[in-house]
């Protein structure tokens, strides 16, 4: 399927794919299982294979490696090292339980993609704050994992603002942008929550930093260098063109058609030209699929793209 999204649940406003089931608020994590499809193991099996000879035919095995599979269809999913650590569906959402149970934390989207190769669940925190007006952000942790070799487990925090519903990594406060488990390790969360710092002090620096970024004014020039210096890594024509076309677009967004640029906060602010940088990231950029978009901004070049663009505006206001 081309949306790519095997199942998922969530509460609250429809995801951006518009699809999926919807659930009441405050489910238990039993529910959220069912419904998002991560009520599946991923079982193991070594790597075989048959050699035919005049005689005789054989079957073999090579313990260096070992095939990952649904518990539920059998569908495979990879093959892997023999060190690769496993981590299960059932994990993703135990991770939350202590968390929606007592710290007030809210789980909102869950989800398999790609067959069950990706596994992932956001939560909204207890931490809200508005920019400037009624321009308002929401802090949320991010549970991410792959079995097929192209994501290490990975825990952010990660901003969302409202009125357009663009994604921003909050940083931590020793600079680290996540937390990343490779699969040759154990995944214990109690450590990654550790690492987190659960409480996001993180979030009155971020918070202060987008209301700093929303008070400096820009010129036309100072927007058009930021936008150069921003997509000027291109080596040959095609992707010179490709930088070009997205250039224009976010010019686009910041200059009045992006969702919430006619606000205070946004309007000719280097906070307005940073979302509008998200929204193309988020929603604008071209991919073969929605959910190609959604997992090139949160963990590939979408992200960094977006991070590149969050340290290029607070050079403005330093």
């Amino acid at each position: 399927m081309s949306h790519q999204i095997e199942s998922m649940a969530y509460v609250n406003a429809t995801p951006w794919h518009q699809l999926g089931q919807q659930l009441t608020p405050n489910q238990p994590i039993e529910v959220w299982s069912q419904q998002s499809g991560l009520n599946f193991t991923i079982q193991e099996a070594p790597v075989q294979f048959s050699m035919k000879s005049h005689e005789m035919k054989s079957i073999s095995s090579f313990p260096e490696q070992k095939v990952l599979y649904r518990s539920d269809n059998g569908s495979p999913l990879s093959i892997v090292s023999a060190r690769y650590q496993v981590v299960q569906p059932s994990q993703i959402l135990e991770f939350y339980r202590d968390l929606t149970e007592m710290a007030g934390f809210e789980l909102e989207t869950a989800g398999v993609m790609k067959g069950g190769r990706k596994l992932w669940a956001l939560a909204r925190t207890n931490k809200s704050s508005f920019v400037k007006g009624n321009d308002l952000m929401h802090a949320y942790l991010l549970l991410a994992t792959g079995c097929d070799g192209t994501l290490a487990t990975t825990a952010q925090f990660t901003s969302i603002r409202v009125v357009c519903n663009n994604t921003l990594a909050i940083s931590l406060d020793n600079g680290i942008g996540a937390i990343k488990v490779p699969h040759n390790t154990n995944f214990n969360a109690a450590a990654v929550k550790q690492q987190l710092g659960i409480s996001i002090p993180s979030w009155d620096t971020f918070i202060h930093r987008m209301k700093v970024l929303s008070g400096r004014k820009l010129t036309a020039n100072e927007a058009d260098r930021f936008l150069l210096k921003l997509f000027n890594d291109a080596n040959n024509g095609t992707e010179k063109q490709i930088n070009a076309r997205a250039m224009k677009s976010v010019l686009t967004l910041y200059e009045g058609q992006g969702k919430g640029a006619e606000l205070s906060s946004s309007k000719s602010t280097a906070f307005g030209l940073l979302n509008a940088v998200t929204q193309f990231v988020d929603h604008e950029r071209r991919a073969r699929s929605a959910d190609h978009r959604r997992d090139s901004a949160w963990f590939g070049q979408g992200a960094n793209l977006k991070q590149k663009a969050l340290d290029e505006a607070w050079q403005l206001v330093l």
